[in-house]
Order: C-alpha cells, then sequence, then structure tokens
C-alpha cells in the first residue's frame, strides 16, 4: 500500500471528500498525516511530497496534504475534527 511505502502512521481524510460536499468534478482531495517517526529531515520531506503525489496520481485529482505536526491554528484543528475519516492506521 502507498502509506505503508511512505512510513506513515496514521492517514485521515476530511474537508468535502469525507462529506456530502464533494463534487466528482471539481473536489480535490484533503489527507491528514502522520509519519512513523524520521530523525532524517530529508527522509521526511521526500515522504511528505512523495505520498502527495501518488496520492494525486492514484486518485487523478489534486490532494492536499496536511502533516499532524505543523498544525498550530486551533480553530484549522477544530474544522478537521468534524470531518476526519481514518483511511490507514499502521
Amino acid at each position: 500500500m502507498v502509506a505503508r511505502r511512505y512510513g506513515v502512521a496514521r492517514l485521515e481524510l476530511f474537508g468535502s471528500a469525507a462529506t456530502q460536499q464533494f463534487d466528482p468534478e471539481t473536489s480535490d482531495l484533503d489527507f491528514l498525516v502522520e509519519f512513523k517517526s524520521d530523525d532524517d529531515p530529508s527522509g521526511k520531506f521526500d515522504a511528505f511530497f512523495g505520498l502527495q503525489n501518488e496520492l494525486s496520481r492514484l486518485f487523478d485529482r489534486p490532494v492536499d496534504l496536511v502533516s499532524t505536526n505543523a498544525i498550530k491554528n486551533p480553530y484549522f484543528l477544530k474544522s478537521i475534527e468534524k470531518t476526519r475519516q481514518a483511511v490507514y492506521v499502521a
């Protein structure tokens, strides 16, 4: 599976694709990702963008990928929590 190849600990779908608001013609896919621990910053960089590109190719649409560690805004986090659905858990 794609998530395993990139060292993903948890992958969750959120936003319009997780609700009735999804439009197959125009909507992108929003994923929240948590990677397994990796001390090499370049490894995380490669994993993040590799995963994003591969998911985009797989679903044939734009993918927005948000790292759980990058969320600092509590309002953004609250909006994610309303719709998040686990897709993969290692």
